[in-house]
């Protein structure tokens, strides 16, 4: 199985049991910006305990791992479980949805964008901005920058920049903001 089969399987899924979910992460970077390799999926969804059976019913066992208790503390944490399908190797990171106005407004910004034939949920490429920057700013990897800076260039205009700036301020990321400004424009400048 590839990564996007596996997409359009947990896309479907969530569908069919109307949990609201958006994919973010290294899909939606690639998505909106520029391509790279990954083996993960990382999705939010609005999952309920009372959605838990429908859930593992989804999957079956022979096919993919993923655990009742898990889901179930997942929920109760507000924290993430996985769901892997055993013979790829392929792995969905599902964070649980938070109450809280960042991720309120992260759903109401839902982008359905077609992939092939399929349309399927994406966090908005300035809330994946965002993530990014938060990841970048916990762990220092530079594959968030790079991600980052690749959706700026793909959709330079289309950003809502008074969003994004809103949310910096709110999460303390300026320092971060003004150094893939730094990079942005060098790059643009390099490049012609």
């Amino acid at each position: 199985m590839e990564p996007f089969e596996l997409l359009i399987v947990i896309s479907d899924t969530f569908e069919k049991l109307k949990i609201p979910y958006f994919v973010t992460g290294s899909i939606a970077s690639m998505t909106y910006g520029e391509p790279r390799f990954t083996n993960d999926i990382d999705m939010v969804a609005d999952i309920k305990d009372w959605d838990i059976p429908g859930l593992i019913g989804c999957f079956p066992e022979h096919e993919y791992y993923i655990d009742s208790d898990s889901i179930d503390q997942a929920i109760r944490s507000g924290s993430q479980f996985n769901i892997i399908h055993l013979s790829s190797g392929l792995k969905i990171d599902v964070i649980i949805k938070k109450k809280t106005f960042f991720d309120n407004s992260r759903f109401s910004r839902i982008n359905r964008l077609r992939l092939e034939e399929k349309e399927i949920n994406f966090a908005s490429p300035e809330d994946v901005i965002l993530k990014k920057m938060e990841y970048y700013k916990m762990g220092g990897s530079e594959k968030h920058l790079r991600d980052i800076t690749g959706i700026l260039k793909v959709y330079k205009g289309n950003i809502d920049i008074k969003y994004l700036k809103h949310w910096i301020s709110i999460f303390d990321l300026i320092e971060i903001w003004e150094a893939i400004e730094k990079r942005l424009a060098y790059s643009e400048k390099t490049q012609g």
